[in-house]
């Protein structure tokens, strides 16, 4: 699968790692009559990136910037560079690549060269094809090409064709900036100076396989300046946007309120257009920027200008995830492509929009428009139902009539993402019988054979042929977890992955981006979030993946997977692996014999209770230190022989706790102290240090029965069924504190993400779990919210360290970054993931991509900390991490703060 509504299935997948490889490649193709398709990052999405022979993945080898050339503003790459990487190069030298999908931080050059991609800055500085001066290709028949300016390079007998169809090729292609339909054969016009490297750009891999590309650099404006118009709706927008480009944006995106989660940050409007301008300075790009304001006021409602770079960085990324956050409707329901990108005139797009929002409402349909209204080209997800024999009839007859509306308006039924499988049976409606005809012609000169990516393009499968959806279960599948965002269905959760592959990128995204930290640690596709997600969707399917939950394929590709939950909140359409990887766990195992890590790290709680009540910390801790006794223990408990087993604490916190409440009795709580099990058995001064900030800050401290959990490590093992005993027990022992109303402080980020997340999923059918979700607080907002007047002692230093992944995901750490602030501590704390994660990192096989997962952000930003930085992770995964790889003791924030009450600022360093 790509991201399409399509899936092939392949007979292999090939990474080459050079030309040469490629070509023998595609030998083997040829003596074997089996097609082949070239891939990049997969983020197609008309379906052109699956096949049934052999797929090429480019991205694992291919990816090296050959050179780059500042004076001649280019730059030889190979197809697997990823777009962000050309840009990072290039960046140093004041320049850029111009075109720029959403996609840019994993999609390939590539990729971009197939489809004549084009991205929001297109209306500055065009398509792909615009930027590329020569391609090294291998055709069909397994010749290498050297394609430019001029005839030079071409296969025998494509002059002839051209020279034979020179009118109907000067007459048959509408005239607009996105046009990508087709093959792009007036680009060897001789008045356009017969440019066959233009002409291949967005062929789609079905003329031959790029290995090298010449492409052209651009200066990047050196300040940039967001103009933010504020319309009344959609159609003032869409008229406006041609009217705008007469003033030099660099950009004229624009989309509706029903696209946005909330409008904060955006100007009062029902639809908004995003105009970027450039400059030398900052006050130049303003300056352009209040311009455009200026032309725009009259049809405006609002407008502002944000020139801060994370201001523009937020309200881009509103953009770029619409792609994924477009797959859902309002209501929850799915939506999917197949007319994702058509193209118009820009003067013809509010009247364009309007005929597509009557045909939608003709068939019943609902979707989200939003994309490029500088360059006429429209993006949306349809709720199609693509599971039903109706609802395919249905998608098919729209996709026949909203092509007739295309044409009429003069349009292109691609303006970006090629049309694959999903438009190119309707591009007779757009070129005609006698072009497309040449277009098959074309396609034979370079490919004899028709082995390259068949069923695209030229002669093209039926566009309702080959739905990924056709093999999926119609049945809702017996599952534990509730998936309340999905009515329960577990495999229109696994749906939830559209292809976009935020995942896959190789470094991070932004400051706090935490997905997806195995496949940054390993490169391959089956640890990414979508590859797992592809595969449970097999899994589901039955066809490839035939032994269900018992798939030993499924498993070796969650077995990497941190359950870091970062998709969870990353991933613009709100996959949450950990969910899926527990649910996988919990019915592969069942009522078979558990990995021994399942049984030492999962029952943990357990364990660590025993030695309480026996009062054996101290004999466990020295047995731990002898290598032999610990060499054998970690052996038999499936714990990584490179990991230190980490010290119990002779005297718990619950220990600590008990007697310090005889001595000063008890008052009616404001808070309920949770004593997890990391806190009350492995790191307790966290929890005292806690109770001496909460009591300092006016509130009395509670702490709740024994025997409460919040089920965490039976839930990342996938020990379901013990996992909601667990917790229906808790709740019982909870239920006075719930009955109270009091509020739950939760100080292990990990531990308090379950209880807001898990605990409802899994027992969703009683209500106090919902009760006691509500309760939880973290440390920095049970502070925030009943202590609002009291003010943390100041420690003035600079600060470095993690957020937790589970507090990114779900909680988030916007109280604790207003706490450090009020506490006089300077600085952000990374994102992604320490690696350690829970149990993952102690298991034996994990220790090397546990510590790449470290090395990727939080060990930097630690070892290039000042010396006397504090350093900060409120997760004990992480402090434990931080101790093992770099001999660093970092703090929790609530120890940080209780030795500032106890020192003052001057004595806590």
């Amino acid at each position: 699968m790509d991201a399409s509504n399509y899936r092939r299935v392949p007979a292999a997948v090939v990474a080459p790692r050079d030309a040469d490889d490629v070509a023998a490649a595609l030998a083997v193709c040829r003596e074997r009559g089996v097609p082949l398709v070239p891939r990049g990052a997969g983020t197609s999405i008309a379906g052109q990136a699956t096949g049934t022979g052999v797929v090429l993945d480019l991205t694992r080898h291919m990816r090296r910037i050959v050179s780059l050339d500042p004076g001649e503003h280019t730059a030889v790459v190979q197809p697997g560079v990823v777009l962000d990487d050309l840009r990072s190069a290039a960046a140093p030298h004041g320049l850029t690549f111009g075109p720029d999908p959403s996609t840019h931080s994993r999609c390939t050059l590539g990729g971009m060269i197939g489809n004549n991609s084009c991205g929001s800055h297109s209306v500055a500085w065009g398509t792909t094809a615009d930027n590329v001066h020569a391609l090294s290709v291998v055709d069909g028949s397994g010749e290498r090409r050297r394609l430019a300016r001029g005839w030079d390079g071409a296969p025998d007998g494509l002059r002839p064709l051209v020279d034979g169809g020179l009118s109907l090729l000067r007459t048959g292609f509408p005239e607009l900036p996105r046009r990508i339909s087709g093959y792009a054969l007036d680009a060897l016009l001789p008045e356009r100076g017969t440019d066959l490297a233009r002409a291949f750009c967005g062929s789609e891999g079905t003329l031959g396989v790029l290995t090298e590309a010449v492409v052209r650099l651009v200066d990047a404006p050196r300040a940039r300046a967001l103009a933010v118009l504020g319309y009344a709706d959609e159609s003032a927008a869409a008229e406006a946007a041609a009217g705008l480009l007469p003033y030099g944006p660099l950009t004229v995106e624009g989309m509706a309120a029903d696209l946005v989660k909330g409008a904060n940050g955006l100007p009062k409007g029902g639809a908004w257009l995003f105009v970027e301008t450039g400059g030398e300075s900052p006050a130049e790009a303003r300056a352009r920027g209040e311009s455009i304001v200026r032309a725009a006021a009259g049809d405006t409602v609002d407008a502002l200008i944000v020139d801060d770079p994370a201001g523009q960085r937020a309200l881009w990324r509103v953009r770029e995830d619409a792609s994924g956050t477009a797959t859902r409707m309002p209501d929850g329901s799915e939506a999917w492509p197949g007319w994702e990108d058509c193209a118009v005139p820009p003067a013809r797009l509010g009247a364009y929009l309007r005929d597509f929002r009557t045909l939608l409402t003709d068939h019943g349909l609902r979707g989200t428009p939003y994309g490029h209204f500088g360059d006429g080209c429209i993006h949306v997800r349809i709720d199609f139902d693509l599971l039903g024999k109706e609802g395919i009839a249905r998608f098919r007859r729209f996709s026949e009539e909203l092509a007739d509306v295309v044409v009429a308006h003069g349009g292109s039924l691609s303006g970006e993402h090629g049309d694959g499988q999903a438009r190119a049976e309707l591009l007779p409606k757009m070129y005609g019988p006698e072009l497309i005809d040449l277009f098959g012609r074309v396609k034979d000169v370079w490919d004899p054979a028709g082995l390259l990516n068949p069923g695209m393009l030229v002669r093209p499968d039926p566009l309702d042929a080959n739905l990924r959806f056709a093999p999926l279960p119609r049945e809702p599948v017996d599952v534990v977890f509730g998936y309340p965002q999905d009515g329960g269905d577990f495999s229109a959760a696994v749906r939830r992955c559209v292809g976009v592959a935020k995942c896959r990128t190789s470094t991070s995204t932004s400051p706090t981006d935490v997905m997806c930290p195995s496949f940054r640690a390993t490169g391959e596709e089956e640890h990414s979030t979508r590859g797992r997600a592809h595969l449970l969707h097999e899994m589901l399917a039955g066809e490839v993946v035939t032994d269900g939950w018992r798939s030993t394929e499924v498993k070796d590709a969650l077995d990497l997977c941190l359950s870091c939950k970062g998709c969870r909140s990353d991933c613009p359409v709100g996959v949450d692996m950990a969910t899926y990887k527990a649910e996988f766990l919990h019915h592969h195992y069942k009522g078979r014999r558990r990995p021994a890590a399942h049984y030492s790290m999962g029952l943990l709680p357990r364990w660590l209770r025993a030695v309480a009540a026996t009062r054996t910390a101290r004999l466990v801790n020295a047995l731990a230190r002898v290598s032999p006794l610990a060499a054998l223990g970690k052996r038999l408990g499936g714990i990584a022989p490179e990991r230190a087993v980490p010290e119990v604490a002779q005297r718990t916190f619950r220990r600590w706790w008990r007697g310090r409440r005889r001595a000063a009795g008890a008052a009616a709580p404001h808070v309920v102290l949770w004593p997890d099990t990391f806190t009350d058995h492995l790191s307790p001064s966290v929890g005292r240090a806690a109770v001496a900030v909460l009591e300092d800050a006016g509130l009395s401290v509670a702490v709740p029965p024994r025997g409460v959990c919040c089920g965490l490590t039976y839930v990342s093992t996938g020990q379901l069924d013990r996992a909601r005993a667990v917790l229906r027990a808790t709740l019982d022992r909870m239920e006075p504190v719930l009955d109270a109303g009091t509020p739950v402080v939760v100080l292990e980020p990990s531990c308090a993400a379950a209880l807001k997340a898990d605990l409802a999923e899994l027992l969703g059918d009683d209500p106090r779990a919902e009760r006691l979700a509500a309760a939880v607080r973290t440390f920095a907002q049970a502070l925030e919210e009943l202590a609002p007047e009291w003010r943390p002692p100041r420690v003035d230093r600079s600060v470095v360290g993690q957020t937790h992944c589970h507090q990114h995901a779900v909680l988030g750490d916007a109280a604790e970054a207003r706490l450090r602030a009020k506490a006089g501590l300077v600085g952000t704390l990374s994102g992604g993931c320490c690696g350690l994660a829970g149990n993952f990192g102690f298991e034996r096989g994990h220790y090397e991509v546990s510590k790449a997962c470290a090395e990727e952000q939080l060990l930097p930003s630690v070892t290039a900390a000042p010396p006397d930085a504090a350093v900060l992770a409120d997760g004990f995964s992480c402090r434990t991490q931080l101790t093992h790889l770099a001999g660093i003791r970092a703090q929790h924030l609530a120890e940080l703060l209780a030795k500032s009450l106890e020192t003052g600022p001057e004595d806590s360093h």
